[in-house]
């Protein structure tokens, strides 16, 4: 079974490769900014952090989800993922400028840390069903990942199915599907270490590394020496919840983790 991945980042795909799943990768071709700053003029405000992401999320995997990749239909489950870091209120997201990554690290380390707020979506885009597979799993144990809520999408104005996601608080998850797709939300709290020094943060951004992330750092990169707790799946802050994405396919789609594993 397969899996499309609505993205070229590396860092979502090495970890899919670490748990045994190969991506098919597809560049969504998504112009994010234009997408966010429309359903902001809609509104009339900002998108807060779960919005914004659950939006760029289902973007990108719609994008990909009716488009011919190498020639032919897609034939799978379609990915689509984005992230967001806010600091008191504040989104982060890719800084592209050096001086911008290191203003950003001073605002960052005066907070103590900060969310990192994880977009999914999937689309079911298998061309072949079998029924019994294709039921809901259970809600999962209390504590865990919330329960699917199924929704209706035309309810949820220029957001769509993002704007079910309002009432996630830092360090919350939520789970929503409607007709052929599943969209989550998880989030994990970051807390940074009390003591880097200036030089430090000049020294990690001429490394190149924290420009084209969102909340100029990589858990998985030279940043984790200044991280000292994180709170929910260490995965969300690199890129995707894992957890998260199997209980979308399992209690969205009756698709178990292990079907998608590249044996």
């Amino acid at each position: 079974m397969r899996l499309y991945l609505a993205s070229t980042s590396p860092a979502r795909r090495a970890l899919l490769a670490q748990t045994g799943i190969e991506p098919v990768l597809v560049a969504p071709g998504v112009d994010e900014d234009a997408a966010v700053a429309s359903a902001a003029a809609s509104l009339g405000r900002e998108l807060t952090g779960p919005e914004l992401v659950a939006l760029l999320a289902v973007a990108k995997a719609s994008a990909v989800a009716d488009a011919p990749v190498a020639g032919s239909p897609v034939d799978g489950f379609v990915f689509g993922g984005d992230s967001a870091f806010e600091v008191e209120g504040v989104l982060y997201g890719k800084p592209h400028d050096p001086a911008v990554a290191r203003e950003r690290w001073r605002q960052m380390l005066a907070a103590g840390g900060g969310t990192l707020w994880s977009g999914h979506c999937v689309i079911d885009r298998r061309r072949a069903v079998d029924a019994p597979g294709s039921q809901p799993g259970g809600a999962g144990r209390a504590g865990t990942v919330p329960p699917v809520r199924t929704v209706d999408a035309s309810g949820g104005g220029p957001l769509g199915l993002a704007a079910s996601f309002a009432d996630v608080a830092p360090g919350g998850s939520g789970l929503v599907a409607s007709g052929d797709r599943v969209v989550a939300v998880d989030s994990a709290v970051l807390t940074f270490a009390d003591d880097m020094s200036p030089e430090e943060i000049d020294a990690y951004v001429a490394t190149g590394e924290p420009l084209e992330v969102a909340g100029a750092f990589t858990i998985d990169g030279r940043a984790a020496a200044y991280i000292t707790r994180i709170d929910g799946a260490p995965s969300a802050v690199v890129g995707l919840s894992l957890p998260v994405l199997r209980s979308m396919l399992l209690r969205g789609f009756g698709v178990a983790w292990h079907d998608l594993w590249a044996l």
